[in-house]
């Protein structure tokens, strides 16, 4: 929980938005009690006097919808951060009317999901995957879009590789055989088929979830890879659609760390401090300035990017 929280609250726009009190409008009155209490956990932390913050309301908040968290057995923190980015979402959300009409210029293949409700959540985090899935039989294409706010993807490579290699290792083509076939419409049988992914709609923050933890029937494993991620410049451009091009490069603000193997383990978290551009190591109650070059680690399990510059006007949120 603390090193998720760390995270969250070191991304800038988030910030800005909880501080300046723009959360309150737009708090749904039946489901409010997580997003409230995660915004008093980010005021103490940025405007807050004391030297320690605890989290005990929200994580008592959080709890009380799912369960697993009140108790003192060790958790996943991505799945812990989905939880959070989920409740947050349905505690601001607004509902919008659906656009009839979508632009002709725009590939069939390739246009957006119109969305019929939007939050921070979606604004900042959600993106967007389209399928292409492609009959290997009679070469009739379809589609398929999905949505997702952290990005899971594989590690090929036991020793070491780099977090493009586990990129196109997600993004590279895969062919559905055997028991993974499609039902061709065309066909009006099963088929085996080529699918491929791409970005339709790439998010402001984009979040990568390494897959360390290994389960293949009775066996269990944690990939312990070193995984090399750059700090500033991540290209995805090769991975979006042509027509979405328009995101520029990435730049890393926030690494979750995770010591330990699968059924026991300890999480950290390093994050850049959007004011003075300083990194710091987030352990528990320790806390400590770290040299970039600290920042890449062996250890990495969730890698937080922004594809825009993080400058957290506090002054005016204090005012």
């Amino acid at each position: 929980m603390n090193s998720i929280l760390q995270c969250l609250c070191s991304i800038s726009p988030l910030v800005e938005y909880f501080l300046s009190g723009k959360y309150i409008t737009a708090l749904q009155k039946d489901c409010s009690k997580v997003a409230t209490a995660f915004a008093y956990v980010m005021t103490d932390m940025w405007l807050g006097d004391s030297d320690c913050v605890s989290p005990e309301i929200f994580r008592s908040a959080l709890g009380t919808l799912y369960p697993a968290f009140t108790k003192k057995t060790q958790q996943d923190a991505q799945e812990f951060l989905i939880y959070v980015l989920n409740e947050l979402h349905e505690s601001l959300k607004k509902y919008h009317r659906r656009r009839s009409c979508e632009k002709e210029s725009i590939p069939r293949c390739c246009r957006k999901a119109i969305a019929s409700e939007s939050s921070i959540v979606t604004r900042l985090f959600e993106g967007q995957l389209n399928y292409s899935i492609m009959c290997l039989k009679c070469e009739n294409c379809t589609y398929r879009n999905e949505v997702f706010t952290v990005l899971s993807i594989p590690i090929p490579s036991q020793y070491k590789c780099s977090l493009q290699d586990c990129l196109q290792c997600f993004f590279q083509q895969d062919t559905l055989t055997w028991n993974n076939q499609i039902h061709c419409s065309f066909c009006e049988t099963k088929q085996e088929a080529a699918v491929r992914a791409s970005i339709s709609k790439a998010p402001k923050i984009m979040i990568f979830h390494l897959k360390r933890f290994d389960i293949l029937g009775t066996m269990k494993r944690k990939l312990r890879t070193d995984i090399h991620y750059p700090l500033t410049n991540l290209d995805l451009t090769p991975y979006i659609c042509p027509v979405f091009r328009k995101h520029p490069k990435y730049n890393l603000c926030a690494v979750v760390n995770h010591f330990g193997d699968l059924d026991g383990g300890h999480y950290t978290a390093f994050c850049k401090n959007s004011v003075t551009h300083a990194w710091f190591s987030f352990d528990d109650t320790r806390v400590s300035e770290i040299p970039d070059t600290s920042v890449q680690t062996a250890t990495a399990y969730l890698l937080f990017y922004s594809c825009q510059p993080f400058s957290i006007p506090i002054e005016k949120c204090k005012s």
